[in-house]
């Protein structure tokens, strides 16, 4: 359980009051006196997000109000950590429903990324309320940190190579058994379209794949997107473009969560993480835009765009998913643009012929506070992939439905499971909320964790 965490009760503990901006002048009334005194001193108005210490009469500290606004914010309490004096407090009066998202958020705040500087500052303590558990919420937040941190170190740190200890580091943990194809092996043993992608970096491109739980049980296969960096190939990115691409190994990072989640838990399923991990940079030896490449699942693929690397490397990692057929194939990307500009950074779209798995999905996320958007495979866009040379192209001709067409793409090597959902993250916090600092986030984890325990406990 993460040391922010005590579960012995402490009569002395500092009492918070969450307070929506509604109900400040109720609390007032029931808290009469210096405290009510001091809210109305302050200019206190309980907006989202404001923390108000509440002095006593020889200069300590008696309370804390936390301003929760309209109460929209679930991890609202993420603005205690960086904002309280080191000593142990707990929640005042009911939470109710809210308690584990108001712990969590608490938890979520005091992340630190912490790999160049090595300087940690310590944080409050938080007392559990009841009927909170602890140890999983812990776990829930030690994930969520592994993503943030993965996609947080910049490529020079994160390289292919690098990933792949990562992903060994989680198999190990749980006792997974865990294997890496590296550079032209990829060729030999079948995965041409992530070794295209990826030859012209220094670091040679890998498929990483471990397996995990028993080998009877359903079998739930994770795939993802592990461009560790995008310069965009041939078809060159912009260098404003470039900056945030370490984070496009977001899928991986956030695939490697809940794979440990899903681990942790203990969870009754036969696990397979795979990871095609490359880095899509520019040498002579580079794959061109208008090149046909091999896929591993035996089709020709046209290339119109180097930039839009993210789908072929999937494609062959999903094609060997999907020979096994899997109980669910989830595959996780930070692919398109498109997806932001449709529904930006907060609300990741996800795909799946499956509507029982859709509904799962929706009500996972509202549940569990970790939105996400179901999106249509509309099969009327799917010839736009059609290719006069190949057999299918990976990108459209126009501009039009760039994360629908993406997701067609990927479907099609999606054959034999019994179940495929796509999730186009963004992977990345580009404005701060509490207990979400600017940098990288994981995004559909919590809800997928959700829907695989209640299926698989």
């Amino acid at each position: 359980m993460l040391d922010i965490f005590l579960t012995t009760k402490d009569a002395a503990a500092t009492p918070i009051w969450l307070v929506r901006s509604s109900e400040l002048k109720h609390w007032c009334v029931e808290h009469a006196g210096a405290g009510a005194q001091w809210v109305e001193t302050s200019g206190f108005k309980a907006d989202a997000g404001k923390v108000l210490l509440l002095p006593d009469g020889s200069g300590g500290l008696t309370g804390v109000l936390l301003g929760i606004g309209d109460g929209a914010d679930p991890f609202i309490t993420g603005a205690l950590a960086s904002a309280l004096p080191l000593r142990t407090y707990r929640f005042a009066g009911k939470l109710g429903a809210s308690a584990d998202n108001a712990v969590l958020g608490f938890a979520f705040g005091t992340y630190q990324f912490t790999f160049y500087t090595g300087r940690a500052r310590e944080h409050p303590r938080l007392i559990l309320p009841d009927g909170v558990d602890g140890a999983e919420l812990s776990r829930i937040a030690t994930a969520i940190f592994l993503a943030r941190d993965l996609i947080n170190t910049p490529a020079n740190d994160m390289s292919p190579a690098d990933l792949a200890d990562a992903a060994f580091n989680v198999a190990r943990a749980h006792g997974a058994v865990a294997s890496v194809i590296v550079g032209n092996d990829l060729l030999t043993q079948n995965y041409p379209m992530v070794h295209a992608v990826g030859r012209a970096a220094e670091v040679a491109p890998r498929l990483i794949d471990f397996t995990w739980g028993r080998a009877d049980a359903p079998k739930v296969t994770l795939v993802g997107k592990g461009v560790c960096f995008d310069t965009g190939g041939l078809d060159l990115k912009p260098s404003s473009a470039m900056l945030l691409m370490k984070k496009d190994m977001g899928g991986a990072a956030n695939v490697l969560a809940l794979a440990d989640l899903i681990m942790g838990a203990n969870l009754n399923l036969r696990l397979r993480v795979l990871i095609p991990a490359v880095e899509n940079n520019v040498a002579g030896n580079s794959f061109r835009p208008g090149d046909v490449l091999k896929s591993r699942k035996g089709w020709s693929v046209e290339i119109g765009n180097t930039d839009a690397e993210g789908r072929l490397i999937l494609a062959d990692a999903l094609a060997e998913a999907d020979s096994e057929a899997p109980d669910l194939v989830i595959d996780m990307a930070t692919l398109t643009g498109a997806a932001r500009t449709a529904l930006g950074p907060d609300l990741p779209p996800f795909y799946t012929h499956d509507d029982a798995l859709a509904a799962d999905i929706a009500d996972a996320a509202q549940l569990q506070s970790d939105p996400v958007w179901r999106m249509p495979l509309w099969k009327p866009y799917d010839n736009w992939l059609d290719s006069k040379i190949a057999d299918v192209n990976h990108v459209s001709d126009g501009a039009f439905a760039g994360s629908i067409t993406a997701a067609l793409f990927l479907a099609r090597f999606i054959e034999k499971s019994k179940a495929w959902v796509h999730f186009d993250i963004y992977g990345w916090m580009p404005k701060p909320k509490p207990g979400r600092p600017v940098g990288g986030e994981a995004q559909a984890v919590r809800a997928l964790y959700h829907i695989l325990k209640e299926r698989y406990s």
